[in-house]
């Protein structure tokens, strides 16, 4: 048996509806982990699915005149639609309503409640319909679901219960022994609080008011509680109940499981409980990421600001689609989306970096040496900086991969083609090819060998784009695309390039964002209104004056960068400030501003704005501001936080 084996799984996903940009974050992180892990020659099992059994699918199959088998196969079909635009690579695809499953799932249970851990009960209480959850009053949010702030339902019936209670104990110690189970910390420490500390409470595991479920086997009236048969698909695809078949044995326990941060109770919770009940251990990782956002809220249907994120990918590409989500994904907090982000991440880093150096690279081979060059026998210092910095990369995203952080991974890789970049700028190839043909042919082999590497491991994450890079670069053998032939290699036989099309193109950042936010993508009932010209009013008072003059060193004192805004939300308890999350470079800050009667929260969210970073901290209305967003200002009445009229990367200084 292979001992180099890689689980790897989504939430199966809801067949109730669409899906959304966020549902597609936790999938293509777990197909670039996927993907990377087969690179390295892991034997990997890539597991999503659909979730099909539960009140909420059979109501909104009866609304459209449809049996719930009938509504969830219309639904699987867009699901697989999606994954295959955006080249998900799963292993298997699993549905709930699959006969084997159903098996599973009935000999869990049965197997539960043989060892005395099932009883029959009345249920009274609270159900949200669309999340499929029971709450307590105290969890209730204005009398509202907590998590997608809908009503519930007041429910009353007999059930089973599962006696969750019994296994607080053991749920707090496999917590302190294995402080990895559940990441981020943060989430490890909410899910902690609110569900474990204060001890576990017995879970209702059976409805009997509606028959879309898979039956409980002792007692045909009573259907299985969803989360229950959800989270069993997790072994039913690889074989359970035979635990002893090749593949449970090869890929049980899993290596990382992939949720949102919304159901990661249920995965951190119900399913430990589960799992140690039936004798099983448990999955080495669960990975709790967060949401994208849209002015302060998760995108989804249900909040009105979800959309088919098939528009992106038919327009922009899948990789670009692939790149945004993993580069600048919530891999562990909420982290905003929009438009103008995801269009401005397209152009200075698709475009101008990995699409320029490419184009640019292979036009000097072609017009120099016919698309021909051989490696170089001699190297300045200028080539082994280079070099030296190519075979970094491969440890670098192999140690961030670890961790499945591939938002450090990609970093990286893109540290190395801005690092070509300022190679063409150093060396200047354009003077070289009217005075030096040798030295020429040196920095472009260079180049060359950089863009492979950086192809090479860009295969788990935008794998078209890789593919197009080869072939631009005119790299046949599978060898020179391996992972362990991702280094600088200075015996390669001949290479021939090809000019071919450009990998990305250009596009008007402006432009698209009017046919994009305005009506282009399906936005429920909410189309982005154009932006308003606002009556402004600086929350310091403004003198006409002129300051006294002063020195360049004075000036030098002022430490400006460029921020890039994460968040904008408003301070309680005033009327005058916004509290803004700043990411500036790789730190992020948070700066209060007094600026909340020219913009609503989240109405900067996506700008570049200019910041100065080495202003001492101040608390205001209790909150620690660390710099401030520059803004130039009319008399009192008008005001206009400073942008950039082109891309910048945010942390560059400003001088």
């Amino acid at each position: 048996m292979n001992e180099k084996k890689y689980y790897v799984t989504t939430p199966i996903y809801y067949a109730s509806g669409t899906l959304t940009l966020g549902h597609c974050y936790t999938t293509v992180i777990a197909d670039a982990c996927a993907r990377f892990k087969r690179m390295q020659g892991y034997d990997v099992m890539f597991l999503t699915g659909s979730d099909e059994h539960g009140l909420k699918i059979a109501r909104n199959a009866e609304k459209e005149n449809l049996t719930p088998i009938e509504f969830t196969n219309k639904v699987v079909l867009e699901f697989k639609d999606l994954w295959k635009t955006l080249n998900i690579s799963y292993d298997k695809f699993i549905r709930t309503t699959d006969e084997e499953h159903i098996k599973a799932a009935q000999y869990a249970f049965n197997k539960l409640y043989e060892k005395g851990l099932i009883y029959k009960s009345s249920y009274e209480g609270l159900y949200c319909v669309p999340c499929e959850t029971f709450f307590t009053e105290s969890q209730l949010v204005d009398g509202n679901c907590p998590d997608c702030g809908r009503p519930v339902e007041k429910a009353s019936e007999e059930s089973y219960f599962l006696k969750m209670s019994a296994f607080t104990d053991y749920i707090k110690d496999f917590y302190a022994k294995h402080p990895n189970f559940l990441v981020p910390e943060s989430r490890k420490n909410e899910i902690y609080k609110n569900f474990i500390e204060n001890g576990l409470n017995d879970l209702c595991v059976s409805r009997t008011t509606f028959d879309w479920g898979i039956p409980v086997p002792f007692d045909k009236k009573h259907v299985m509680y969803v989360w229950i048969d959800a989270l069993i698909n997790y072994i039913s695809a690889i074989g359970y109940p035979d635990t002893n078949c090749e593949m449970f044995k090869k890929y049980w326990p899993a290596d990382v499981q992939f949720v949102g941060r919304d159901i990661s109770r249920f995965h951190c919770t119900i399913w430990p409980v589960l799992l140690h009940a039936l004798d099983l251990p448990l999955p080495k990782t669960i990975h709790s990421h967060g949401f994208l956002t849209q002015k302060g809220d998760k995108i989804s249907k249900s909040k009105g600001n979800g959309f088919n994120p098939k528009v992106l990918s038919d327009r922009y590409t899948a990789d670009a689609v692939r790149y945004y989500l993993l580069k600048e994904g919530p891999i562990y907090n909420d982290c905003p989306y929009t438009t103008e982000l995801f269009l401005n991440t397209y152009n200075s880093e698709l475009v101008n970096g990995l699409g320029n150096l490419v184009s640019r690279t292979t036009a000097m081979i072609l017009q120099n040496f016919n698309g021909e060059l051989k490696a170089p026998d001699v190297l300045n210092d200028d080539d082994k900086e280079l070099i030296n910095t190519i075979n970094a990369l491969r440890k670098k995203v192999e140690v961030s991969m670890e961790t499945c952080r591939v938002d450090i991974a990609l970093k990286d890789i893109y540290e190395v083609i801005k690092a070509c970049n300022k190679y063409i700028d150093i060396t200047t190839p354009w003077i070289l090819a009217k005075t030096d043909k040798v030295r020429l042919a040196t920095v472009l082999y260079n180049l060359f060998e950089g863009i492979r590497v950086c192809a090479t491991l860009l295969q788990a994450f935008i794998p078209d784009t890789a593919n197009k890079v080869f072939d631009k670069l005119g790299v046949t053998n599978e060898s020179l695309k391996s992972y362990d032939n991702a280094l600088y290699m200075d015996s390669n036989a001949k290479v021939v390039v090809n000019k071919g099309e450009a990998l990305f193109n250009r596009i008007d950042v402006k432009k698209e964002m009017e046919l994009i936010d305005g009506g282009l993508v399906e936005n429920n009932n909410e189309k982005q209104q154009p932006k308003q010209e606002k009556e402004v009013k600086q929350n310091v008072e403004v003198k006409n004056e002129s300051k006294p003059l002063i020195s360049i060193d004075e000036f030098d004192k002022a430490e400006l960068k460029i921020g890039l805004v994460l968040e904008s939300v408003e301070v309680e308890g005033s009327d005058k400030l916004l509290k803004n999350t700043i990411k500036i470079g790789d730190e992020v800050r948070t700066i209060v501003s007094g600026i909340k009667k020219f913009y609503k929260p989240g109405e900067l969210v996506g700008k570049k704005v200019l910041v100065v970073t080495n202003l001492k901290p101040i608390k205001l209305k209790g909150i620690l501001s660390s710099g401030m967003v520059l803004c130039a200002v009319e008399g009192d009445s008008k005001l206009s936080v400073l942008t950039l009229d082109k891309d910048v990367e945010c942390g560059s200084e400003v001088c």
